[in-house]
């Protein structure tokens, strides 16, 4: 635990910076919002840096959102699962798309992230708990969310938070996990948003998103 905290204190300030810059995306245009929710739709089984990179290049090209699921598709480079994951983004596209026009932040309650949430589980196809508090986090409003990945769900193994990483992510455990790190994030004194970079930026030796 000591070597945690020493190693928190020395990423603190880069932490902190990386977080400000989430909060500003939320005051950026709707189609930017769009743009990190269809990156944590890729995320799934696939390494960010490429999700990232494949996003960025469907945003410059228009196809986010004006291609089809063959162009979105083209474009998702490294991305696993593409045929699946470009659909889900046409769709979500869809659902978000009101008089021609990209509109997320219309369906965000940021006076209720919880509920903000579970509606993205429920209604956007491809999101699940984990993506959904990814997405919120990226734009700056999901900072007491857990996003439970493989990076850090290894840490809370490591750190005596849970035996082992469950086998099911489902709705009910991924709450009660969830419960779990917010109860250590308290313990040690360290945001449940910064512990979630610290804990992936020791396994991947960076601070990205």
């Amino acid at each position: 635990m000591k070597k945690l905290l020493k190693t928190y204190r020395l990423k603190k300030s880069a932490i902190r910076k990386r977080l400000s810059e989430f909060k500003k995306v939320q005051r950026r245009p709707d189609k930017k919002i769009f743009s990190e929710l269809c990156f944590c739709i890729t995320t799934p089984q696939s390494k960010a840096v490429y999700c990232d990179r494949s996003i960025r290049g469907l945003e410059k090209s228009g196809a986010l959102f004006k291609g089809s699921v063959d162009k979105i598709r083209s474009g998702l480079t490294g991305v696993r699962f593409p045929n699946n994951k470009a659909r889900f983004i046409s769709e979500a596209r869809k659902l978000f798309t009101t008089n021609g026009k990209v509109r997320v932040k219309d369906k965000l309650r940021t006076e209720d992230i919880l509920s903000t949430r579970k509606w993205l589980v429920e209604n956007v196809k491809g999101i699940g708990f984990k993506e959904a508090s990814h997405f919120l986090r990226n734009i700056g409003l999901g900072g007491d969310l857990a996003i439970l990945d493989v990076h850090i769900l290894k840490n809370m193994k490591k750190y005596g938070i849970i035996k082992e990483p469950p086998k099911d992510l489902s709705g009910k455990n991924y709450l009660i996990i969830e419960k779990k790190l917010r109860k250590f994030s308290e313990k040690i004194g360290i945001p449940m948003d910064e512990l979630d970079l610290l804990f992936w930026s020791e396994e991947t030796g960076q601070i990205f998103k």
